[in-house]
């Protein structure tokens, strides 16, 4: 899927001599995200924030923040009751005997945001098809008190021994993982009740913590992710229930990756979008593409308005195929 340039301005010429990006990057913020000049400001100069994610397998949520408090933490409550927003920390989030017994994981809300909209049941039998470094898959184990059985899925071996410690310093039981492309899954027997794709992207949505991409970002990039994507929704699809429900999710604030992945599916498959409780309302229009009016119903995420990464989230409900 081509990557749409837009049009050249002095504002976005201004902006991008001002933050630093490049401008064809500035020409499409300027379209795609509200208060565009708050957004890089917010990249350029504030620090990042930092979650943790209270596993409730290992430990019950009052008993762990009172022995972050005692550390002198300071936690600020978000809307997920298991996670919390790291005010203060007088010790590095990954250097804490807490952490390493698997009492926390470091993840971002909009990550945890994902998992709460695949409304996971504890019996569910649940796929997730990208699932390095195993946040994700930790937190719908999670959700399923260890029981029903998730089947993770990463395609680059050296990523899968860090996920298998992640998961063992969770105390994951339930779940499964192999060493596979996500798309190939539909070449097996294989149904399930929910589906979790959190899909390799170009992830502009956290150049605030890795300043470095701005360089590096390229419509090269999104033109390759998008491509990706689209085969691996589409074979998500195919292996999901009747009734069942699968969650797209990326870190991309390319509408390629998001509005219009979601847009060609709409009109290959009998599915229906559900609503999402937090998040802006997606875009219909970009450049000279209209989409689907339903679309709006997928939500984006904004570091300078929600305090996450930039994320976007799709709920879709699969009928029949």
């Amino acid at each position: 899927m081509s990557c749409i340039s837009l049009p050249k301005s002095e504002k976005s010429q201004e902006l991008a001599t001002k933050y630093n990006f490049k401008e064809w990057m500035i020409a499409r913020y300027l379209t795609i995200v509200p208060d565009t000049e708050k957004f890089l400001d917010y990249i350029n100069n504030k620090v990042p924030n930092q979650y943790i994610r209270i596993n409730t397998l290992k430990i019950d949520i009052d008993t762990i923040t009172q022995k972050l408090l005692e550390k002198d933490f300071k936690l600020e409550k978000t809307p997920l009751t298991e996670v919390f927003l790291i005010k203060e920390a007088k010790f590095p989030l990954g250097a804490t005997m807490e952490y390493l017994s698997g009492y926390y994981y470091i993840q971002d809300l909009s990550s945890c945001l994902a998992v709460e909209s695949l409304d996971i049941e504890e019996h569910d039998m649940v796929l997730d098809m990208a699932a390095s470094p195993g946040g994700k898959t930790s937190f719908m184990a999670q959700k399923m008190n260890n029981r029903g059985m998730i089947l993770a899925l990463e395609a680059e071996r050296k990523r899968l021994r860090k996920m298998m410690f992640n998961l063992a310093r969770c105390g994951v039981m339930n779940t499964v993982i192999w060493n596979l492309k996500g798309e190939k899954i539909m070449n097996y027997d294989f149904k399930f009740d929910k589906v979790l794709l959190d899909a390799p992207c170009s992830c502009d949505g956290i150049i605030h913590k890795d300043p470095l991409r701005k360089n590096t970002y390229s419509k090269e990039t999104i033109q390759f992710c998008s491509t990706r994507q689209s085969k691996l929704i589409e074979s998500a699809l195919k292996v999901v229930k009747p009734g069942g429900l699968l969650v797209y999710s990326t870190c991309s604030l390319a509408p390629e990756e998001n509005e219009f992945i979601i847009n060609s599916i709409i009109k290959k498959f009998d599915i229906t979008l559900e609503s999402i409780d937090y998040g802006i309302d997606s875009l219909i229009k970009f450049g000279n593409k209209v989409m689907d009016k339903s679309i709006k119903l997928t939500k984006r995420f904004y570091p300078h308005i929600h305090n996450t990464a930039g994320f976007f989230i799709a709920k879709i409900r699969v009928n029949n195929l």
